[in-house]
């Protein structure tokens, strides 16, 4: 991807280094690696919902807020830092491309979410998070939580190397932030608790490859507005759009797959509807929940 030299995202805030800052869980988040945990929670015979809330420090909570930045600093590890640097050019991407997107789709104004770059652990306003909850989005906060090192994770436990894919991971949490801003997320959270696991699920796996199909609708847009891509690019998001589905992961982690249990998608489905978005550019294409089959 072409990216050197071009406009940073103002809105990051560094706090690798240490530290959190004051959050209190007031709903779930959205990340990769909560379907590890998920996983990891049914082959224990434990409630997800219950090991989830674990991971993600229990109900209110508050801790010392920290000093952060607004934008990547230099932390004397070159290769990070130049990965900060990276991560905050795809976030100044999506923000042009969704500002530019949401006036002529939905009649209102973008409100651009805050990335927060961690090392370790931090808190948010979904609670506790650490290296091993995967990047994921807060709806209750707006703000994108990585810590740098899953792009190594990315790279050699789901071999999906190359920075496009990382890119793709970025712009996946986005699309789960456009989905709070329309209010879609409220509508799956409502059912929580309301309805059969296995329909919860299901609505789990459409909000997903909706996120993942407004990662598509980024990069077909974003494109056309840079010209960021090179040759394997797109390999590289494909790549890891199907690393990070439910059937890859468990079969990896318990050597069987549970449809039932699926909160994500499939890898054919989650790379289907990424290419889906890419090659349409056309928002009107990406009803997950009216699609049948999925």
């Amino acid at each position: 991807m072409r990216w050197q030299g071009r406009q940073k995202s103002s809105n990051v805030e560094d706090r690798r280094g240490g530290g959190s800052s004051t959050g209190r869980k007031v709903g779930g988040s959205f990340g990769i690696g909560t379907i590890l945990i998920v996983i990891f929670a049914l082959i224990m015979g434990k409630n997800p919902a219950d090991l989830l809330q674990i991971f993600n420090g229990g109900g209110g909570m508050t801790s010392a807020p920290t000093e952060s930045t607004n934008g990547p600093v230099s932390t004397g590890n070159a290769a990070e830092d130049e990965l900060a640097e990276f991560v905050s050019v795809v976030l100044k991407d999506t923000e042009d491309v969704w500002t530019d997107l949401f006036p002529k789709q939905f009649g209102k104004q973008y409100q651009k979410p805050t990335l927060v770059l961690f090392s370790g652990e931090t808190v948010s306003g979904c609670g506790r998070a650490n290296a091993g909850t995967g990047p994921f989005y807060c709806p209750a906060d707006q703000k994108l939580y990585i810590d740098l090192s899953f792009y190594n994770t990315l790279k050699n436990r789901f071999k999906a190397p190359g920075d496009f894919a990382m890119a793709y991971v970025l712009a996946h949490e986005v699309g789960h932030h456009v989905q709070f801003l329309l209010g879609i997320t409220q509508q799956v959270d409502r059912l929580r608790g309301r309805v059969p696991q296995a329909e919860y699920n299901d609505k789990s796996v459409r909000l997903e490859l909706m996120a993942d199909f407004f990662a598509g609708i980024w990069a077909h847009h974003g494109q056309k507005k840079r010209n960021f891509l090179e040759e394997g690019d797109i390999e590289e998001a494909i790549r890891a759009a199907g690393a990070v589905g439910d059937d890859n992961i468990q079969m990896q982690s318990q050597g069987y797959v549970v449809p039932e249990s699926f909160t994500h998608g499939t890898t054919e489905q989650r790379q289907r509807w990424f290419a889906k978005g890419l090659k349409t550019g056309d928002l009107g294409q990406g009803d997950t929940f009216a699609a049948n089959p999925l």
